[in-house]
Order: structure tokens, then C-alpha cells, then sequence
């Protein structure tokens, strides 16, 4: 047996060997299958020689036995894996260690060369943080997966609506801002996202009643740029500034700075996410606070409840945003 434990996996085959007992009896004791009568004795036995021969149960073989993987895969879009991603996940996973499920994260690309993980893993759930298109649905089918979250041909999940950029608008307007503009991140992993936080923005924008700039996407690593765009939008008569995230409003801010502008007196700057930086840096950037812990353990609980057939969870207080103001904004008019 020693040769063996070198050369190949011990089975529940060779504990049976190894005590002289039938591999029915080590298979109840080792699955611990109910309704079976084995003395405790012998159930002690099993257990001390499984690990005295390095037993591990066969993930892949218990999985096609019991019908469930304990394994919830989450398909990642292909962006930037920030602070807020980050956390989400840990929360997500965390939740999901708990209730005894491993969450494995898988992030397709555009050469689409890689097997997809759903074929080798059979996870009990596959869900995505952005929607499931119609081919990939059948591919993930296809694996004889029944659960997907979101699914294109039913209504399960709740889609998430980001309402920063309108709370972003709102506290410029309070501040008396009527000339903002909405700055972007050149990044192009995230041009969907910085597209719909835009829309979002002018949409709030429009309806208050506010004139809005056009369109501009902020090069993180050009500082130069960005000190050229705040003086163009301070000589326009841009008081205030909408940004993508907390890392494009720093570096407008930085780049204000830099050009002998003063922060919130000439322009006033808000970011969102609420990342670290935002407290960290000086002034304290005023920024948009979402709950994305909360909405990492609500998609925990939505994946539990598919792989258990149990009533989804209901929408609460993580779907929430809120504006945490700081010294990076204030009230239009005080360099005139």
C-alpha cells in the first residue's frame, strides 16, 4: 500500500483492503449515508484508516453521486479588478464559505480560446455580474447546468441600478452648480460602465434643468491633460465636476491644484465609489457610498437560494446609495 499512496490517489477501495471489510460498509461511513446501521467501532475504524492512507474524497465522483458540486462559479467581465470589485467578491465568497459552497471566479476574454470553466467544474450555479448572452446560456446548458443567474429566459436576480450619478448631480444642484461636466476614464475595459454612469449623469442633468459640457474621458497617467481640461472648463464657466470613480476625480483635483486653482472655490469635484482614496487624499474627495459588501452577501444569497430551491432573497438596504460629502465640494460662486 505504501507504493501505492506514491504512485496513485487511495481509494475507498483500499481502506476496505486495508481493514478486510466490505467497500459498501467504508462507502456508508465515508459518505455518511443515513438510515445505516454500522457499529460505532467499525465507523471509528473506517475513519482512522481513511486518514492513515491519506484518503480524499473524489470531488468530481461525489458531485455525480450527490448531484451537487457545493461549487458556485461567477463569470467576471473583463474590468479592472478595483477596490469595490474586490470586495464585493471577498463578501460574496465569504457568504458562500459559510453556507459551505466554494465560489470559484472566472473571467472569459475576447480570444475565447480558453474551455469555459462550467464544462470542467459543474458548478451547482453559474452567475455573472453582467447579463448571460444567449450563447452562452446554451453553452452552460449544454454542461447539463440548470441554474443561471441572470438567466436571458426567466426573471431570477435582481439587475442592479446604479444611482450614483444622479445623487453625484443632485448635490451639485443643491450647491447651486448649473454648469457641470462628467468626466470619464480612457480605460476601455470599462467604456460600457463609463457610458451608463454618463447617461445616468446627464439624464439627472436634463431634467434639473442644468447645462452639461461635452463628453470627456480622463487619462489617469496624463497629468498634463487633465491640468489643460481644468483650466479649458474653469475659463468656460464649468464650476463643477461629475467623475466616473474616485480615481478620475483625484486626479482632476491634483491637476487643479497643480494649475494654481483652488478646490471647492473655483471647482468644485465628486467622485464615487468611496474607495480608501477618497479619505485619504487632500481635500477629502466628496464621493458617492454604495453598500457593495451588502450587495456581495445578497449575491451569495441568490446563489444559495438557486442551488437549494429555496425563495430568493428580497431586495434590501445594499441596493442603496448615498452621497458622503467632504471638503472637495461646495457652493458655486465663491471665486466670483
Amino acid at each position: 500500500m505504501t507504493s501505492e499512496r506514491l504512485t496513485r490517489r487511495p481509494t475507498a477501495a483500499d481502506v476496505a483492503r486495508s481493514l478486510g471489510i466490505s467497500r459498501a460498509t467504508v462507502g456508508f461511513v465515508l459518505n455518511n449515508t443515513p438510515g445505516q446501521t454500522i457499529s460505532e467501532p467499525t465507523r471509528a475504524r473506517v475513519l482512522a484508516a481513511a486518514k492513515r492512507l491519506g484518503y480524499q474524497p473524489h470531488s468530481a465522483a461525489r458531485a455525480l453521486a450527490s448531484g451537487h458540486s457545493h461549487i458556485i462559479l461567477m463569470i467576471l467581465p473583463d474590468w479592472p479588478l478595483d477596490f469595490t470589485l474586490r470586495r464585493s467578491i471577498e463578501e460574496t465568497s465569504l457568504t458562500l464559505d459559510e453556507a459551505g459552497y466554494t465560489l470559484v471566479t472566472y473571467t472569459p476574454h475576447p480570444t475565447g480560446l480558453a474551455r469555459p470553466l462550467w464544462e470542467t467544474l459543474q458548478p451547482d450555479v453559474v452567475m455573472s455580474m453582467t447579463p448571460i448572452s444567449t450563447e452562452e446560456a446554451a453553452s452552460i446548458r449544454a454542461a447539463g447546468i440548470v441554474n443561471l443567474i441572470p438567466d436571458p429566459e426567466r426573471a431570477n436576480g435582481t439587475a442592479y441600478v446604479d444611482d450614483g450619478p444622479r445623487l453625484q448631480v443632485e448635490h451639485l444642484h443643491s450647491l447651486g452648480h448649473r454648469r457641470i461636466a462628467f468626466a470619464g476614464s480612457t480605460d476601455p475595459r470599462i467604456a460600457e460602465l463609463v457610458a451608463e454612469r454618463r447617461e445616468h449623469s446627464l439624464s439627472a442633468a436634463q431634467h434639473l434643468g442644468m447645462e452639461t459640457a461635452a463628453e470627456v474621458q480622463v487619462d489617469l497617467f496624463d497629468q498634463q491633460a487633465s491640468a489643460d481640461l481644468v483650466l479649458q472648463w474653469h475659463a468656460s464657466g464649468i464650476t463643477a465636476v461629475a467623475a466616473y470613480n474616485d480615481d478620475v476625480a483625484a486626479s482632476l483635483v491634483g491637476a487643479a491644484l497643480r494649475c494654481g486653482l483652488e478646490v471647492p472655490k473655483d471647482v468644485s469635484v465628486i467622485g464615487h465609489d468611496d474607495t480608501p482614496l477618497a479619505g485619504f487624499f487632500h481635500p477629502q474627495l466628496t464621493t458617492i457610498r454604495t453598500d457593495t459588501a451588502g450587495l456581495g452577501r445578497y449575491s451569495a444569497a441568490l446563489a444559495i437560494s438557486a442551488a437549494t430551491g429555496t425563495t430568493p432573497p428580497t431586495v434590501g438596504p445594499e441596493f442603496s446609495a448615498e452621497v458622503v460629502v467632504r471638503a472637495s465640494t461646495g457652493p458655486a460662486g465663491l471665486s466670483d
